[in-house]
């Protein structure tokens, strides 16, 4: 397991490093996206040699972050992943660093402690808000392009501060960045007023594909890989989809699988306050946080369904028991 690190602790380590190489994790999102080029920047400003490393493409929509790719510039010193919650989230091209993660900065409760060392916060909204306070502590610079970089990572991992991670002091940090010049206007039109055309069409291939269940509790929408490839759209546009089941009204538990290229499901899971979606995504090899949570599955969509829908009817159950207690 992971060596527990306090805040000055992780600092003198980030201080000490050379030729640092960030890791995020599969199907990147904004949260660890952001973070890692967050990172990157600051310790580049503090004369340090950083670069990021994705087993997926970065989504060009995330292009304003001006991401340094890692292709082999350096010899990396020290490996840092970033909002990474267990290995079976690096994907192929991050196994060689599998067994030799220096660090790891996250905010999932979950997380399963494979690095050497560890830095965890469950109780913030997002790794970019540790990493603003990290930053902040280490009296490095928040820029203009760094702001924009945690804004990212702070507004995606919390719905726009619509989901329920959001705190008082996700607030603060939002309203710091904006003081500290992120372009929050244009990212939000970026991140969440804008759809393509493909994004759209996978949209209606998932809601022809949705289903109810446990009395309309529960609802369930997939997305097949030739679906997917069918609609033409970038991998990056399909994360918001997890979350329209369970805006249905009268659902308690909203699940998505898309299939991915190799096969297995992607499994998201959105709850209401009660029902602990990291319970159901942990039971089937994931995790996550109470409300979202995630894991992937081998095998058919049938088998796929199955489990996952068997998992939701126990913590349906749970509720049902404590609403009677």
């Amino acid at each position: 397991m992971s060596e527990i690190l306090e805040l000055l602790e992780l600092i003198s380590r980030l201080l000490h490093a050379e030729d640092v190489l960030l890791l995020c994790h599969k199907n990147p999102d904004g949260d660890t996206i952001g973070s890692a080029a967050a990172l990157q920047h600051a310790l580049k400003n503090l004369g340090k040699n950083a670069a990021v490393l994705c087993a997926d493409p970065i989504p060009a929509r995330y292009g304003y972050m001006r991401l340094e790719p890692y292709t082999g510039q350096f010899t990396p010193g020290y490996v840092v992943a970033v909002d990474i919650a267990g290995i079976q989230l690096f994907g192929d091209a991050l196994q060689p660093y599998v067994e030799r993660v220096d660090l790891c900065i996250d905010h999932h409760s979950s997380n399963a402690g494979y690095a050497d060392a560890m830095y965890l916060d469950g109780g913030a909204a997002a790794t970019a808000e540790i990493i603003y306070e990290l930053l902040r502590a280490m009296n490095a610079e928040i820029t203009p392009l760094i702001a924009d970089c945690l804004y990212t990572g702070l507004s995606t991992d919390t719905g726009c501060f619509l989901y329920s991670n959001t705190t008082a002091h996700t607030h603060t940090v939002a309203a710091a960045l904006m003081e500290a010049g992120a372009r929050v206007e244009d990212l939000n039109a970026i991140l969440f007023e804008s759809k393509t055309r493909e994004r759209m069409a996978i949209e209606k291939v998932a809601l022809d594909n949705l289903e109810y269940h446990f009395e309309g509790r529960c609802a369930l929408m997939y997305m097949t890989r030739e679906e997917i490839a069918a609609s033409g759209v970038n991998m990056s546009d399909l994360e918001d989809l997890t979350g329209l089941p369970r805006k249905i009204e009268g659902v308690q538990v909203g699940v998505t699988l898309r299939q991915l290229p190799g096969a297995s499901y992607k499994i998201s899971v959105r709850t209401v306050k009660g029902v602990d979606a990291c319970a159901i995504a942990k039971r089937l090899g994931g995790g996550g946080h109470a409300r979202a949570a995630g894991c992937e599955l081998e095998g058919n969509l049938d088998n796929a369904k199955a489990a996952v829908l068997a998992e939701v009817e126990k913590e349906l159950k749970k509720l049902d028991e404590a609403a009677g207690s």
